[in-house]
């Protein structure tokens, strides 16, 4: 008798084991830090971090300067959802899937909404010297209308009568181009950034030069490229500069 009841309890003990080894009872953890530093203008937004409300400074929705950070733990294989949306119409204009394996790519979130158009990208006034202009270009949406699948175009800035002032290399999706420093001339005169594939001289839809009439302003120009369809034909604008909203 008193060997089946050892058996018995070495046998409930193998079993026990053997799930316990089948079925682990905790999962691996990793803390999540998300840095927010965006900006919204006119619109007032709202944060949810899996549909509850982002609490920044005592208040749920916000607008101008947004800037909080988030702590949470993930769980391997889970996502969470970070959303940012329109307070007024509750449209969402962006959604982030965060997990245990691309926490790293969240670890700071740049941002700024304007009038038609979302930007995810961090963007610095540069340091102008008195009398003198600097432009960076970014371009987001590139291939959005025109169907190219560059990565980047390149860009020559020139006067009305052709002269060179500046040559951007590369205009990407993603960050602005360093800033390219010139003389001021003209508080009316416009310029034109000529926009090509890079490092060649063909415009970088194949047909008809791209030429972007800018506004310059004496110090610093943050200027975002937008592909657009106008009146049923391809233009490209260059009429938002960050700088008014920094």
């Amino acid at each position: 008798m008193n060997k089946f009841i050892a058996l018995l309890f070495f046998a409930l003990f193998v079993g026990c084991t053997d799930s316990n080894v089948m079925q682990p009872f905790d999962k691996s953890q990793k803390p999540a830090e998300v840095n927010i530093k965006g900006y919204s203008k006119p619109d007032i937004l709202q944060l949810r971090l899996n549909g509850a409300p982002v609490s920044i400074n005592g208040s749920t929705s916000y607008t101008n300067k947004i800037e909080t950070k988030l702590d949470f733990v993930l769980d391997e294989g889970e996502t969470d959802i970070l959303g940012i949306y329109n307070n007024e119409t509750g449209t969402e204009i962006a959604r982030y899937h965060i997990t245990y394996d691309n926490i790293n790519n969240y670890k700071t979130l740049n941002f700024f909404n304007l009038p038609g158009i979302f930007l995810q990208a961090s963007a610095v006034k540069p340091q102008v010297n008195l009398g003198k202009v600097g432009f960076e270009f970014i371009f987001p949406n590139l291939g959005e209308y025109s169907g190219t699948t560059l990565a980047g175009v390149k860009g020559v800035l020139k006067k009305e009568n052709g002269a060179v002032l500046a040559e951007f290399d590369n205009i990407g999706k993603d960050k602005f181009t360093e800033v390219k420093i010139y003389g001021f001339f003209s508080n009316t005169a416009p310029v034109y950034l000529e926009l090509y594939q890079p490092g060649t001289t063909t415009p970088y839809t194949g047909s008809g030069i791209i030429k972007v009439k800018i506004k310059q302003d004496m110090g610093a120009n943050l200027i975002v490229l937008q592909e657009k369809i106008e009146n049923g034909v391809f233009t490209v604008k260059g009429d938002i500069d960050v700088v008014d909203y920094l």
